[in-house]
């Protein structure tokens, strides 16, 4: 198994449609000359950003968390070109890149240093082989203070690795709950 470079990244995007909307470069300044947190290809991985839809968790109604039996009232839904998540607190969001994964390969996301050194820690998530959809990120705010998200900038970054066999069975075959996930997708039983 080997980590994918750029170069295979720009192939895979512009010929097989791997990644929409994709970014060759890496984009670090807005049309106004404003710097963003960077997004697009790097030499090992492709930086994602974040869509102007969160949802926000708020303990308003005081339920319990339940992944088996999740509460859409425990959010509040946001369409911002920032979103402020509370101290202590976590927000939902998803990319603005749609992903079709190939059936050899296994994709990390793992968060970006400029949030993680603000206490912003992006959930780290694996995408299957044959997954394809939005990426729903979850972002926690470790800090005692609000914290700030920027919508259509990098927020995490994803890495490609590609296995030396094919698998017997990927998730597209399992019929996976989250496949062709569009929006901000909330826990699926």
């Amino acid at each position: 198994m080997s980590i994918k470079s750029d170069k295979w990244m720009c192939r895979m995007a512009e010929e097989h449609g791997m990644i929409e909307p994709f970014e060759r470069e890496q984009v670090r300044y807005n049309s106004q000359g404003q710097r963003l947190v960077s997004y697009g290809t790097s030499s090992y991985g492709y930086d994602v950003r974040c869509a102007d839809e969160f949802k926000i968790f708020t303990n308003v109604h005081s339920t319990i968390v339940d992944p088996k039996n999740f509460d859409e009232n425990s959010f509040v839904d946001i369409k911002s070109d920032v979103c402020v998540i509370p101290p202590n607190s976590f927000a939902l969001a998803r990319t603005v890149e749609y992903f079709r994964i190939p059936r050899n390969v296994l994709t990390v996301c793992l968060g970006k240093s400029t949030y993680a050194r603000c206490g912003i820690i992006v959930n780290v998530t694996p995408l299957e082989p044959e997954w394809e959809g939005h990426v729903t990120l979850e972002f926690s705010n470790t800090t005692p203070l609000p914290a700030k998200i920027y919508a259509n900038e990098g927020v995490a970054q994803m890495l490609f690795f590609e296995s030396d066999e094919i698998c017997e069975t990927s998730y597209k075959d399992r019929g996976g709950k989250y496949q062709g996930q569009r929006g901000v997708t909330l826990p699926r039983t």
